[in-house]
């Protein structure tokens, strides 16, 4: 029975045809329709968010604010649909005009507001506290063209503009009303008045901050939230003196500089002029987004001392680390509240995620950077470095001598992850190796000092999306078999457990694989010119480029499994391998890892001695829309990252709900997918966090691994001769021969091993099915709904809006 979302949807389509357009759906085309349906959908989720947004103020409901540099939110549309129990009504009623609902989706970019984990984190951590019922608004920046448009020309990344707003800016609606203005360079005064010290900012440059909603819609809930998204746009504008005196390009400058801060996400940082790009976007979506929250918790109370029973401010990751400075700025200089009274506010108000274990990873900015850009905040850093060092000094005199690691500012460079230690009165990891590990290594002396700020809460996923939308086929089977509830409560899932030994469900499940297989493989002809084999084993590795990822180890060991077909008659199991990434702009080591990836691949499918049991493609500008094509038709999650490097992941959780099962090492959320699945339904290789250390600290030289192993001097010599098609890879044959940071070398032949295996268990395909079932059934515990929760109950103290 059609529910009244659908009724009144279908009203307003109709509406908006003959209002916008003058026309009707029957005569209307796909663009106008297309526009009209995304109109319609936003119109409602604006009416919702309304009546929510009232209930929030009537209960005065303490407040999430999520501030995170990016949210990889992907396409909404079906996603909106799909929350609103709307989209099968919707697509049989444009079907109805010869309209079909799955071109409107192909139509709809991803938006480029993010790139990897951190930001589909964040965008899984909106949906489910919506459908929760939690208040929650994230803050972030309406970035113009996204990262980049991912285009691969003779195995080299090129970067184009992603123009995602022309199709997709439907969604954002526009709040001129609520501008900001953010200050930039100029100088400090201080005047000492009955008050006390006063500071006044002069001869600073402003930034507007123009603020865009996109509605963040729930399932089966009443609730609306909204991601808050800042543009960048100069307060004086177009000059229109000098463009009378010819002075055309003079003219729109202030303009062009002010708006740089929205163009790009991440632009590259490998010089001074990108580092001081990052450092302003940072800043001007923190002090844009406080100035609000700060400006409307003040107008209803009148007063900061119930700021943090009324809001937490929660620090995804270091790049909104100046929410610490920031927030005490205004304190003090806006508000007028002396030193003491605004750390307390601010200390007790504000958490923090981390989400490396890596030292060299956590960010930081030179003194000389911070102080031109942000004369003010540096001053407030200043002086919490001064007070922080001070209490190390007085009441830790036995961490004296590492003070230098601890400081805030130290070594020429302002340490973010140390601000926001200092500043928040929660850290957390992000799985339970990371949590350990951040508390026994990273930041050993700070647990020390603060043994009462540090937590875990693992990473978790929208289900809904990566399950019930991405894999229809299967959610339909598990509704068949234990009913719906999974959906909104994704505990249920264990149920499916039952079914191990039930040869029709696990017969379901093959074709549910080959059906989802067929898709890909699709997708993979029209991109990529490449015909794969459905009932090949799709072996995937989708996530960010990067050398400790190890997409290298991956390549090493199909180059391997490649001599050994065509030069030792070798004849293994058809094996498709299945690489998406994008690498930093000014990342040349991940580019060069790409750029072999797409050799290795023309080369086999040059190879007619090959080709038949081996595939190999990149799939190029990987996204959220592209990864829902992608992970329910792998079989195999290479999970393959140096053991104690990966904080969590999130992507093995989403390869393991839909099936496949983790080829890894124990590092991040392994461990807990090992825990989860049994060490039977998991192919786990490699050296463990402490053997790494132990490596480490003895020495590690690849060269020993390189003599002790004839596998691994034919792959090297391979690729040093130019036996990938001729081409030269001379930079990484003496990465991996002279450096190998991530230890490819000492886990090459434990992953090769690890592989042997995986095609012995995949030979017996009852046994992988059940493999396969006992992943889908487990990862109950891996739902961002329990995410929130955790954070919700221990660390935000927020409650449920009634």
């Amino acid at each position: 029975m059609e529910n009244h979302v659908s009724q009144k949807l279908k009203t307003s389509i109709e509406k908006i045809m003959e209002v916008n357009f003058g026309n009707n759906i029957k005569n209307g085309n796909k663009r106008q329709v297309y526009e009209a349906v995304l109109t319609a959908t936003n119109e409602i989720l604006a009416e919702k968010r309304y009546e929510y947004s009232k209930k929030v103020k009537e209960q005065e409901a303490k407040q999430v604010y999520y501030m995170s540099m990016e949210f990889l939110v992907g396409t909404s549309l079906k996603n909106n649909l799909w929350n609103l129990e709307a989209e099968d009504d919707i697509k049989a009623f444009l079907a109805e005009y010869g309209f079909d609902i799955e071109e409107f989706y192909e139509m709809e970019p991803d938006a480029g507001l993010g790139n990897g984990g951190l930001g589909r984190l964040a965008s899984c951590y909106m949906d489910s506290m919506t459908t929760l019922s939690y208040p929650i608004t994230g803050f972030s920046i309406r970035y113009e063209f996204g990262i980049f448009k991912q285009v691969i020309i003779d195995g080299w990344q090129n970067e184009f503009p992603d123009s995602w707003i022309d199709q997709a800016g439907y969604w954002l609606n526009p709040r001129a009303d609520e501008e900001i203005e953010v200050h930039f360079f100029g100088n400090i005064k201080e005047h000492w008045t009955d008050k006390g010290l006063t500071t006044e900012h002069t001869d600073y440059v402003s930034v507007m901050a123009k603020p865009y909603d996109l509605f963040i819609s729930g399932y089966d809930t009443e609730a609306v939230n909204t991601l808050r998204l800042w543009s960048a746009k100069s307060t004086s504008g177009f000059n229109m003196d000098l463009f009378s005196k010819g002075e055309y390009v003079k003219s729109t400058e202030n303009e062009a500089i002010a708006s740089s801060i929205s163009k790009v996400l991440y632009p590259a940082d490998d010089k001074i002029e990108g580092k001081s790009l990052r450092l302003k976007q940072q800043y001007f979506f923190v002090s844009a987004s406080l100035q609000q929250i700060t400006k409307e918790h003040y107008k209803k109370y009148g007063t900061f001392e119930s700021f943090p029973d009324k809001a937490v401010i929660h620090i995804n990751d270091t790049h909104p680390s100046l929410c610490v400075p920031e927030l005490m700025r205004i304190l003090m200089d806006d508000y007028g509240y002396v030193w003491d009274a605004a750390w307390d506010i601010t200390a007790n108000s504000l958490a923090y995620t981390n989400h490396t274990v890596m030292s060299e990873a956590l960010e930081k900015w030179p003194i000389d950077l911070v102080k031109s850009h942000l004369p003010r905040i540096y001053s407030i850093i200043e002086e919490i470095n001064r007070r922080f060092c001070q209490f190390i000094y007085t009441n830790h005199p036995e961490l004296s001598a590492s003070i230098d690691k601890m400081a805030i500012i130290s070594e020429g460079m302002v340490k973010m992850a140390n601000l926001c230690i200092a500043g928040s009165y929660s850290v957390n990891g992000v799985s339970k190796l990371h949590s350990d590990i951040l508390k026994t290594d990273t930041f050993h002396n700070f647990n020390i000092v603060y043994p009462d700020k540090f937590t875990n809460v693992t990473n978790g996923i929208t289900h809904r999306r990566w399950l019930c939308q991405a894999n229809p086929l299967l959610s339909q089977l598990l509704t068949e078999k234990i009913g719906g509830g999974f959906k909104k409560s994704l505990s249920d899932i264990e149920k499916f457990n039952e079914f191990y030994y039930d040869e029709a469900v696990l017969s379901r499940l093959r074709e549910i694989k080959k059906e989802n297989k067929k898709r890909l493989a699709d997708y993979i002809a029209q991109k990529n010119g490449i015909e794969v084999n459905c009932d090949s084993m799709f072996d995937v590795q989708v996530k960010r480029l990067h050398e400790y990822k190890r997409q290298l180890l991956n390549v090493l060991q199909i180059i391997d499994l490649y001599r050994k077909i065509k030069f030792q008659g070798f004849r293994p199991l058809p094996q498709t391998y299945i690489f998406a990434a994008k690498a930093s702009a000014g990342y040349f080591m991940a580019k060069e890892i790409i750029r072999l990836i797409c050799a290795v691949s023309d080369m086999v499918e040059r190879d007619p001695d090959v080709r038949d049991f081996l595939k190999v493609v990149f799939i190029a500008d990987y996204k959220v829309s592209l990864a829902e094509i992608i992970i329910p038709a792998a079989d195999i999650s290479e999970q393959i990252s140096q053991a104690g490097k990966e904080a969590s992941g999130t992507g093995n959780m989403k390869l393991m709900i839909n099936g496949a099962v983790t080829l890894g090492t124990m590092d991040g959320a392994n461990v807990e997918i090992y825990e989860a699945v049994g060490p039977e339904n998991i192919f786990i290789f490699g050296l463990s966090t402490q053997e790494v250390n132990d490596l480490y600290h003895r020495g590690y030289r690849p060269e020993d691994f390189y003599n002790a192993n004839q596998s691994i001097r034919d792959v090297l010599e391979f690729i040093k001769s130019g036996g990938i098609g001729g081409k030269n890879f001379d930079s990484l044959y003496h990465y991996l021969m002279y450096s190998d940071p991530y230890m490819n070398l000492a886990d090459f032949a434990s992953y090769c091993d690890a592989h042997r295996r995986v095609e012995e268990a995949y030979r017996d395909e009852a046994r992988f099915t059940q493999m396969s079932l006992k992943n889908i059934a487990n990862a109950g515990i891996f739902a961002s709904d329990r995410s929130v929760t955790d954070y919700a109950n221990h660390i935000w103290h927020v409650k449920p809006v009634q």
